[in-house]
């Protein structure tokens, strides 16, 4: 019966889902929030039933017929990056990551224009920076509670405002968390395939959607994966990136247990087990990245001379026009 019930349940999911799905989005907040120590942004928990409701909100954004808002956000959702393996170390700025990959296109667009086609920003993606961007927002909105709180003021309109980029941080942890959000191999393989695995499209929906659907993920599955706190000193922005390469390196496993027909038993141990421990990871990621910024949202902005946007800062790139961060 169990068996049956997964199959027709896979049969709603012909194309790519929402990443993750509603439930594992909803379930990675929610066990985030949860698993924030007493001394961290404990006003979330306020939120926590906004937060969860609205964890697939940025996909919403990426319809074709909303075409300016779907050109901005799509590549959010992803880090293909075998895409770029000729960039080292990866751009601190988004828009340094921008004019890479076009310079790249252009020396190899007549040699290779295969390559060339797939050498932009939707067929490599920018979740890194969409993380850091959110997170970074959220530092700010963060210092707003504590300043109201302060000076004895109402802090429900600053608790909302962080409520609102905790969902877009949750969102984006949350794709990262998911192997098939970091690989070019996203939606079938691709390229070479000496092992067989494969090329159908709807593995993505059917390990995401399907199976973690079929077997009713839980806050209370993943809350003894996650582990203490940690994340709290070093580079953030290399910590996202370290959080998405060990992610990626779950993406042939994924193939793996898809070919031997793990996707069809919501009982299958090996299948359940990765989907506890990736939604576990994206929940420790969150909320590692929502304790860090409570953190540095107690000291006040570092002032930063020259201006980012002056030129004679040593890191000023005159090509974005400005330092990176």
């Amino acid at each position: 019966m169990r068996r049956f019930l997964l199959v027709a349940t896979l049969a709603l999911y012909p194309h790519p889902a929402d990443a993750w799905g509603r439930t594992a989005h909803a379930v990675i907040d929610r066990a985030a929030i949860d698993a924030i120590p007493d001394d961290g942004p404990t006003f979330l928990r306020r939120h926590a039933d906004y937060i969860a409701a609205s964890a697939s909100l940025p996909d919403g954004w990426r319809n074709d017929a909303e075409g300016f808002s779907k050109i901005e956000e799509d590549p959010n959702h992803g880090w293909f990056r075998e895409q770029f393996t000729f960039l080292t170390p990866i751009p601190r700025s988004r828009y340094a990551f921008i004019l890479a990959l076009y310079k790249r296109y252009e020396a190899i667009r007549l040699r290779d224009p295969a390559t060339a086609a797939r050498t932009n920003v939707r067929w490599t993606g920018t979740l890194p920076y969409a993380a850091m961007e959110a997170y970074q927002r959220l530092i700010v909105c963060m210092r707003v509670v504590r300043a109201a709180r302060a000076n004895g003021q109402d802090t429900a309109a600053p608790e909302q405002q962080c409520a609102f980029q905790a969902i877009l941080l949750g969102h984006y942890i949350g794709d990262g968390s998911q192997p098939l959000h970091d690989s070019i191999h996203s939606d079938g393989w691709r390229g070479p395939n000496p092992r067989g695995y494969t090329r159908d499209r709807s593995i993505h929906a059917r390990f995401e959607s399907g199976f973690v659907d079929a077997i009713g993920l839980t806050v209370t599955d993943i809350r003894p994966r996650i582990g203490p706190p940690a994340h709290q000193s070093g580079d953030m922005f290399d910590g996202v990136l370290r959080f998405l390469d060990q992610s990626g390196d779950q993406v042939e496993t994924i193939y793996r247990l898809e070919q031997r027909g793990g996707f069809r038993d919501s009982d299958d141990k090996e299948v359940r087990t990765l989907v506890y421990e990736r939604t576990a990871a994206g929940a420790a990621m969150l909320r590692d990245m929502l304790c860090r910024a409570w953190a540095q949202s107690a000291s006040p902005p570092a002032k930063v001379s020259p201006s980012p946007l002056d030129p004679s800062n040593p890191r000023f790139d005159p090509e974005t026009g400005s330092a990176a961060p």
